[in-house]
């Protein structure tokens, strides 16, 4: 086993499972992003490391977090009974800089976000939000504890959470998804749609919303290899996005669909001192 800072090519840390020889990358500095998940010898991530390398961009690749929401609000505002704040696309999770260590097991790490004053102005809420990242037998599980810090006695934390991974595919047109539910929210109209004519879409760029009654299945036809999101109660919404040229597909757990905060659809809620476990898992074959 080894987890140490590495410096090329690109300043990250770097854990390998000690049986299974798999390996993460992590880059606790920016969003406690996992950018790499070696699997069997196999690079499970799409990651755009020229596009990284330049901080006044978006990173595209990796496991982006996704929270204090998932998509956006109405202009950018949260209605509290504390008052209305602005809180961009996605919150404020996959900006920020998280602390990183060793799981007490070693069979992976744990990673750590905590409030502070910049994000009490944009959600007044004392929180903190742990992940811990297990590379297991072909698989990546993926375990996320979201406590409410806060004195007892204040408003309770709503909140939405979800994960933006990136996968690589070999080609776009020869990617299938297995278990999706047959009628989606498509985001780029916010209206109902059927998923089967999105997905046939998936080559000229899709992000839509599905509501699965189990496991989904990403598909890659020209490689023979599958990947599949095995996600439960309350994270398992799925989201698909494509971006085309880019030879990924975005396969996301969420808690609560755009817009959950104010719309109530799956919000959820912490009251001071209380704590939610989200779990999720990639499963390789």
């Amino acid at each position: 086993m080894t987890f140490r800072q590495q410096s090329a090519p690109y300043a990250h840390w770097e854990y390998v499972h000690p049986s299974s020889g798999d390996r993460l990358r992590i880059v606790p500095e920016r969003g406690g992003l996992v950018s790499e998940w070696l699997c069997n010898g196999r690079e499970v991530l799409y990651f755009d490391q020229e596009r990284y390398a330049d901080p006044a961009k978006s990173i595209r690749g990796g496991i982006p977090v996704l929270f204090p929401i998932c998509g956006n609000l109405p202009g950018d505002n949260l209605p509290l009974a504390s008052g209305t704040y602005t809180l961009k696309q996605h919150g404020f999770a996959r900006n920020l800089p998280w602390t990183i260590e060793l799981l007490e097991d070693q069979g992976g790490v744990r990673l750590c976000l905590v409030d502070t004053a910049d994000t009490r102005a944009a959600y007044p809420f004392a929180f903190r939000v742990q992940i811990d990242v297990r590379p297991v037998a072909s698989a990546l599980e993926i375990v996320t504890t979201v406590t409410n810090t806060s004195a007892e006695g204040g408003e309770a934390m709503p909140f939405s959470f979800g994960l933006h991974p990136y996968f690589n595919v070999t080609d776009l047109a020869r990617t299938e998804l297995e278990g999706l539910a047959p009628r989606c929210l498509n985001h780029l109209e916010m209206a109902d749609a059927d998923t089967a004519s999105q997905l046939s879409r998936l080559p000229d760029g899709v992000d839509f919303l599905t509501r699965p009654a189990g496991p989904v299945t990403l598909v890659d036809t020209a490689a023979g290899t599958r990947l599949q999101l095995q996600h439960h109660e309350p994270m398992d919404l799925t989201v698909v996005w494509t971006e085309p040229p880019r030879p990924m597909v975005c396969l996301e757990p969420w808690t609560g669909p755009r817009q959950s905060l104010i719309s109530g659809d799956r919000k959820l809620e912490l009251s001071a001192g209380q704590s939610t476990t989200l779990t999720c898992r990639y499963v390789v074959s």
